[in-house]
């Protein structure tokens, strides 16, 4: 069998140790491409897993917001390091854990090496501002302040990338970190973690929780915590939304999607085309930005659609550590029967299957969760199949008149996350830019491909108007305090007769 290894089993990691979870429960990693292969047996924990992960978080916290900024920033840059020399091994335990291709998992990767980077530059820069005061005499300035014991709850979709994006920011700003990961992934974080404490993170800064919905409902509820940064479904954001309310807990939420790619008569069409397939297929549509909608202007909806049947059926499915292989399995068999009661959704919907629409079992494929690459066309903005998240390898083809058109059916999703257009016309793209909803837009690329330096995330239903990546990304992760200093020796009021101090 590719790839397989002996399975790991560990426990908890917490203040620096390896623990076995208080109940004994355990759950196994396994491999999407072979379900038959372990590739690890972790810990099943409880409530009170987490209440031990954020005590040690409370009694690391001082000594962490106490260490310098730039200090903080060597150790995220040497984690990084550390992430760049074991690149290929990382990326080769991704593929066998979550299954998408190799090529795509050295890009997980290389995200959070790009972050780690990023982000310990932040070490080094100014962290307030100052401002001149009305009075004189005084000295008006800011400063971050670390936000306490915070819960990073992520998926297992960018196992690596997306806690990079939540952990390396809290810790440079001086936070402890309780952290839950997906169920499915739970090695990746394990050795993201490792890497980590290798660099020098003190313990007990990061703790790590392995397990299901209840440990990761205990985080969220947990008093100690005082923020959660969430990345998961729509449903799920709801629910965490409502519980951190009530407990007045910050809250950053990175939802679901529903991306269009919009492609006018005037595009590139073979680009286009390129694009689509990129971005509807690209592991395997298991993204929160998957170009799972193609909004065609009729004069080339035929030429466009005849092209992308014909490259998508020419994708190659299977294992993502053998090379040459275009599109891996989904993640596990819950999901496979999710995708393929879409496709069902689709038909009973009038729509038009052209091709995919199955599960894969041919020869290998059998042993794994491979589902074809499916394409759907006479699809209307109505239908269940163009509005609802599905998560796997599917697109609809929506044709359209105009741009006007175009732009009212890619807004047409309670989601907000990322929209693109195919134009060679300039009016055309700025037009779209400034009139799409959607927290990141594209002209002429695909939905996907999102860079580090800018802010990630969307508007509407896709989350909850925070932001990851980016330069003000500090700004989630700490709190402002204002300063003001008087050394003019006597009592000025500031706002009270100004004009007599």
């Amino acid at each position: 069998m590719i790839g397989e290894q002996q399975a790991v089993e560990t426990g908890n990691l917490i203040g620096g140790e390896r623990r076995a979870g208080v109940s004994g429960r355990t759950f196994e990693s396994r491999n999407p491409a072979h379900h038959g292969e372990i590739i690890g047996v972790f810990p099943q924990s409880s409530a009170a897993d987490v209440d031990a992960a954020v005590v040690s978080a409370q009694r690391a916290l001082a000594g962490w917001r106490s260490t310098p900024w730039p200090r903080r920033g060597e150790v995220i840059l040497a984690a990084a390091t550390i992430m760049e020399q074991r690149k290929e091994e990382l990326a080769r335990l991704m593929t066998r854990e979550m299954g998408k291709v190799l090529t795509e998992a050295r890009g997980d990767v290389q995200e959070a090496i790009d972050m780690g980077k990023f982000i310990a530059g932040e070490g080094r820069r100014a962290f307030g501002e100052t401002v001149p005061s009305e009075l004189r005499n005084k000295w008006a300035m800011t400063m971050r302040q670390p936000l306490g014991v915070i819960g990073c709850v992520t998926p297992w979709n960018f196992p690596i990338a997306i806690p990079s994006w939540k952990i390396f920011p809290a810790l440079m700003a001086g936070n402890t970190v309780v952290f839950k990961p997906a169920e499915d992934t739970p090695l990746c974080a394990l050795r993201f973690v490792e890497i980590l404490e290798e660099a020098g993170v003190p313990a007990g800064v990061i703790n790590t929780v392995f397990g299901n919905e209840e440990a990761g409902d205990a985080v969220v509820r947990h008093p100690g915590t005082v923020a959660i940064f969430f990345t998961g479904s729509a449903d799920t954001g709801r629910l965490i939304a409502a519980t951190c309310g009530s407990m007045l807990k910050k809250v950053s939420l990175e939802l679901g999607g529903k991306n269009g790619i919009v492609v006018m008569d005037d595009a590139d069409l073979e680009l286009a085309v390129e694009g689509a397939l990129w971005g509807a297929f690209g592991t395997a549509g298991q993204r929160c930005t998957a170009s799972s909608r193609l909004i065609v202007q009729r004069k080339v909806l035929g030429d466009f659609t005849d092209a992308l049947v014909s490259r998508t059926r020419a994708l190659r499915i299977g294992n993502g550590l053998v090379d040459g292989v275009d599109v891996g399995p989904v993640i596990n068999e819950t999901q496979l029967r999710r995708i393929h009661s879409y496709t069902e959704i689709g038909v009973q919907e009038g729509a038009t299957l052209l091709t995919g629409g199955e599960v894969a079992r041919d020869g290998d494929l059998a042993e794994g969760f491979f589902y074809a690459p499916t394409v759907f066309a006479g699809v209307t903005p109505a239908m269940r199949i163009a509005q609802e998240e599905i998560f796997g390898p599917t697109t609809a083809i929506l044709p359209v008149e105009s741009l006007a058109e175009a732009i009212t059916t890619a807004n047409s999703t309670q989601f907000g996350l990322s929209l693109s257009i195919y134009t060679n016309d300039l009016r055309h793209a700025f037009l779209a830019i400034h009139e799409l909803e959607a927290g990141i837009v594209y002209v002429n690329a695909p939905t996907i491909g999102a860079e580090i330096q800018l802010p990630f995330g969307g508007t509407k239903n896709t989350g909850n108007g925070h932001r990851e990546a980016g330069g003000r990304v500090l700004d989630e992760f700490s709190e402002w305090k204002s300063i003001y200093i008087d050394y003019s020796g006597r009592l000025q009021r500031a706002q009270i007769d100004t004009d007599a101090q």
